[in-house]
């Protein structure tokens, strides 16, 4: 059985449509990170891929990407709108999806920046926080 077969195809399309988006990686990223299938979001990553999570330092590696989300992803959902894609000078994709992420104590504005190669694995994915000064101010109080 593959994980594809544990995942209604309805389920699938219908909550990870992103307007301006078709690629595969980058919504199975999506839909693996809601469904708190972390080896299966760092199995989208190349072998020295990094993810760049909002005031942290860069993770690098399919292993350092599932332990950091297996201990920091666990009550937290993407919620991606929109994005747009463009082919880079050196054949690879880049990505940008703006949406909210949600958590047990917050919902905030995202950009998802995604830099995928020509294999389309993920070479780069940074998060950033889309608030003002005084939100993040707010937020860290609240912590």
């Amino acid at each position: 059985m593959t994980s594809a077969e544990f995942i209604s195809p309805a389920q699938s399309k219908e909550e990870f449509q992103i307007e301006g988006i078709t690629d595969p990686s980058v919504l199975r990223y999506f839909e693996t990170l809601n469904a708190g299938e972390f080896e299966a979001t760092a199995a989208l990553f190349a072998v020295d891929g990094v993810m760049h999570p909002p005031l942290e330092s860069d993770i690098v590696g399919k292993d350092a990407i599932a332990a950091y989300l297996k201990q920091e992803g666990q009550n937290i959902k993407a919620y991606p709108n929109t994005g747009i894609a463009e082919t880079l000078e050196n054949a690879t994709i880049q990505v940008q999806v703006t949406g909210k992420a949600q958590t047990s104590w917050c919902s905030v504005n995202v950009l998802w920046l995604f830099i995928l190669n020509q294999q389309r694995q993920i070479l780069y994915t940074r998060i950033k926080l889309l608030a003002s000064p005084q939100e993040l101010l707010s937020l860290r109080r609240e912590k």
